[in-house]
């Protein structure tokens, strides 16, 4: 029987036992196949240890992108349309490359490979994400900004080697009228730590675009407008494979304007035709509305679409010039013979002259040991309060301020707004200056000098005021005593249209009383542009029938001996006098009131004057339906003979005057 053999006994099954060798060979196969398993094992869980421990933050990152990425989607920003309803800015895609930095880890080929198709050096890229260290991995790093469309095409054909590069779609501002009220518009520019730090860092992050400067900076929280939001699925690699959800963006608030385009167009034209700087405004004289706030140079605002270059912020603060500066309302000038007026007033309301008092002008006027000059050599004779405002009489208006003294002279500018910020929405406002004894103790002091008083009366000496506050204190003259706070903003809608804000002429002060003495100067100053005599004759605007009121200024810079045998055009341009002109019309309803303000211009008859005209006759022409340049019919409104019978404008036996620089000593404030 062979060992192992099974045998039957009484029904029972027994194995014969095997031999020892045999044994023994069985055992070791049995622990040879434990030790496979073990080694298996060991292996396994070792694996296991790396995948898990090792490189579980890697791994982790690829199951975390393999569910959701975040993004958010800029939200456009609100327009701003002039008064007719025509679009100013606007916004257009731009396509900006960034990277999502979900793995936070840089790899060398899709670097190299984005920068083959952007152009770009390798190391400009790392710059920029060297820029975003600190910031929380959700912000994608901004690699390029406004790419082409043919870049685009090229990152998409090559998506494949740039799984956590996208492109981001946001809308950057388009300018329709070029650089036409830039300073009022404003720019935008990239938020700073301390913007961050300041704002709503629920809305805002690092990159965002901001206002800076003008409106885009005052009315930031009306046209930033909410970021949408979109969930996306991707895979481990950081391909995209679905969108789970999304918020839509909310664009910005609309900002209706008061300006009128066509006008803010002529004033900028004008300014820019004669290499003037300096500012324009016109303003509704019933309202405060401002039709056109120009200031030359303007802002070329289309270098800060995208940031500014560094050359080119530079070129603009080296630019003598000052085109960063709005000088509608931070420009502080001497107001010149455009003060006079305020001079008039407040001897008629004082009660230290009437219009039929007179004063003999030689030529100059004798106050204690000084003489004080008319810009006339020859002198303008008898004057009374009309002819003195009409042909801008230096020693009618010494002779008034030295019977008002300062404090009753600077009483009657302030009531006219002068020496206070209007409020109006645009920055930086500055307040100018009224000089007073008071004043002059607080800031320089010193005692006031009654011959001091008589430099002030004309508009010199300390005086100092804005284009802006001129406007508003010629409104007021103009509409009877009514000053009103200028507005910039028209309406603010809601992007299905509803109005969410809108315009109310808000009254600063009404100076009541005075309807009759206002008149007398209203007459004066139609004068000025119509009479025979008057100094604004280039004012006039005849071809439409429209009576203009106005008053020129020359405002002295300084008086310097070394350049006085000089012609005027040879005096180097920082040393000449500033021109002015400000005006209303028609002279026997006024609705519109023009400033202008020409820098170094030298007379507001032949500098400021003339582009008064052309702004005032695009207005009319624009309201009466006429294409500029074409005659109109003569109405009883705008007539002269509707002048006479309303306002009174007098006399017309006035020669206009060949403006003439006054000789040394204290100067003439001249036309």
């Amino acid at each position: 029987m062979l060992n192992g053999e099974r045998k039957k006994d009484q029904g029972v099954v027994r194995l014969v036992p095997q031999d020892a060798d045999e044994l023994k060979i069985q055992a070791a196969k049995g622990m040879y196949s434990v030790g496979i398993i073990l080694v298996a094992f060991i292996i396994a869980i070792s694996r296991l240890f790396y995948l898990q421990v090792e490189q579980g933050g890697y791994y982790s990152d690829l199951a975390d992108s393999n569910r959701v990425r975040y993004l958010e989607i800029p939200a456009p920003r609100g327009n701003m349309l002039d008064e007719q309803g025509r679009e100013m800015v606007t916004n257009r895609p731009s396509f900006n490359v960034i990277w999502l930095r979900e793995s936070n880890r840089l790899n060398d080929e899709w670097l190299k490979t984005l920068s083959r198709v952007l152009g770009e050096d390798t190391s400009v890229l790392l710059d920029k994400i060297r820029k975003m260290v600190g910031q929380p991995g959700h912000i994608p790093v901004r690699l390029a900004e406004d790419i082409s469309w043919d870049k685009v095409a090229q990152i998409e054909v090559n998506k494949m080697y740039l799984p956590e590069i996208s492109i981001e779609v946001v809308p950057l501002r388009v300018y329709h009228y070029g650089d036409l009220a830039s300073h009022v518009i404003g720019y935008l520019g990239e938020i700073n730590k301390d913007e961050l730090d300041s704002m709503d860092n629920t809305k805002y992050r690092g990159g965002d675009l901001i206002g800076k400067a003008g409106l885009e900076r005052l009315r930031e929280s009306d046209l930033s407008g909410t970021k949408g939001r979109e969930y996306m699925e991707v895979n481990a690699l950081g391909f995209e494979q679905e969108v789970l959800k999304g918020e839509r963006p909310v664009p910005g608030k609309d900002l209706l304007l008061t300006l009128d385009m066509d006008l803010q167009k002529v004033a900028e034209d004008e300014l820019a035709a004669n290499n003037y700087a300096g500012a324009v405004v016109a303003m509704e004289a019933n309202s405060g509305r401002l039709l056109a706030a120009a200031s030359s140079p303007p802002l070329h605002i289309q270098d800060f679409v995208g940031g500014i270059s560094s050359a080119n912020w530079k070129a603009m603060l080296d630019n003598p010039l000052n085109p960063l500066l709005n000088k509608v309302v931070q420009g502080q000038y001497p107001p010149g013979s455009t003060y006079k007026p305020i001079t008039a007033l407040a001897g008629l309301a004082e009660g230290v002259i009437n219009p039929q008092m007179t004063f003999f002008c030689p030529g100059y006027y004798r106050f204690g040991n000084r003489v004080f000059r008319c810009w006339k050599k020859g002198g303008h004779g008898t004057v009374n309060l009309k002819r003195a405002v009409a042909e801008s009489c230096d020693v009618y208006f010494y002779q008034v301020g030295q019977r008002l003294g300062i404090d009753r002279l600077a009483k009657y500018a302030r009531l006219f707004g002068l020496g206070s910020k209007t409020g109006v929405e645009l920055e930086h406002e500055k307040t100018g200056i009224v000089p007073s004894t008071e004043w002059k103790m607080k800031f320089l002091r010193e005692k006031w000098h009654d011959g001091e008083t008589l430099s002030v009366a004309i508009g010199q000496g300390y005086n100092l005021v804005t284009p802006l506050q001129l406007a508003v204190m010629t409104a007021a003259i103009a509409n009877g005593g009514t000053l009103y706070k200028p507005a910039i903003v028209e309406k603010v809608t809601l992007p299905d249209g509803t109005v969410a804000q809108s315009f109310q002429p808000e009254v600063l002060h009404r100076f009541t009383g005075q309807g009759t003495n206002l008149k007398l100067i209203r007459e004066g100053m139609v004068e000025a542009v119509n009479g025979a005599r008057g100094t604004a004759h280039k004012a006039q605007i005849e071809t439409q029938g429209i009576v203009v009121g106005g008053k020129t200024g020359t405002a002295q810079v300084v008086r310097l001996k070394q350049y006085q045998h000089l012609k005027e055009e040879d005096i180097p341009y920082k040393y000449r006098d500033h021109a002015w002109f400000a005006c209303f019309a028609p002279a026997s309803n006024p609705e519109i009131v023009v400033v202008v303000l020409v820098e170094h211009g030298l007379h507001g008859g032949s500098a400021a004057a003339p582009i008064a005209s052309k702004i005032l006759t695009k207005y009319f022409n624009k309201k009466m339906g006429k294409e500029e340049g074409s005659p109109a019919n003569s109405s009883d409104l705008f007539s002269v003979k509707a002048l006479e019978e309303t306002d009174a404008p007098g006399d017309t036996d006035n020669n206009e005057n060949n403006e003439q620089k006054a000789p040394p000593e204290q100067n003439g404030s001249g036309n």
